[in-house]
């Protein structure tokens, strides 16, 4: 099977990985223990498709206490909470904003940033302006709830990431907390 046919039938991935230079055999490997696993036409980036993030989140946390060595093969490993397809710069916008207000409630009062890998767009999708306009999207909503938040970048009580491949992204939030207890997920 081509590396292109692998990619194609995890379409609807829900994680994405970067491992480090050389381990990509190595990372594929281990990550299979949890889900499907498949390389991508990005150098050392790979999609898993997992019945549950957030139980993998924490097999993983487990895995990685036994055996340290492992953050050796990953750089940023990356459930996402929320995925859609798009086609145009437009289309991510509009769904982009759907995605994130969704997480507002768990916002609350709360000091964060957007941050944004992309994996494909060049040129048509600039990841900081679009953090730029999903943190105000999400600073309107939180006043517009009674509930103000803040944008930070020291001391961050939470991220909103949102990573894409092509023309598919993920979104998640990840609180200080799980920044602390998940050392994979590096989101800056």
């Amino acid at each position: 099977m081509t590396m292109r046919k692998r990619h194609d039938r995890l379409r609807d991935w829900n994680v994405l990985v970067t491992v480090y230079e050389e381990e990509f055999r190595e990372a594929r490997h281990l990550l299979a223990e949890f889900g499907e696993v498949a390389a991508t036409g990005y150098h050392n980036v790979m999609t898993m498709r997992v019945g549950d993030p957030a139980r993998f989140m924490e097999d993983l946390e487990e895995r990685v206490k036994v055996e340290p060595g492992i953050l050796n093969s990953l750089s940023h490993v990356v459930p996402a909470e929320i995925t859609f397809d798009f086609e145009t710069a437009e289309e991510f916008e509009e769904r982009a904003r759907a995605a994130v207000l969704q997480l507002v409630p768990r916002l609350m009062g709360l000091g964060f940033h957007v941050r944004i890998h992309r994996r494909g767009f060049k040129h048509r999708l600039p990841s900081q302006k679009e953090e730029q306009y999903l943190g105000e999207v999400l600073l309107d909503a939180l006043e517009a709830a009674g509930s103000p938040g803040s944008v930070a970048f020291e001391d961050v009580d939470a991220v909103v990431s949102i990573e894409t491949l092509d023309h598919r992204a993920g979104v998640s939030l990840w609180t200080r907390e799980d920044l602390k207890r998940y050392p994979f997920l590096r989101m800056d």
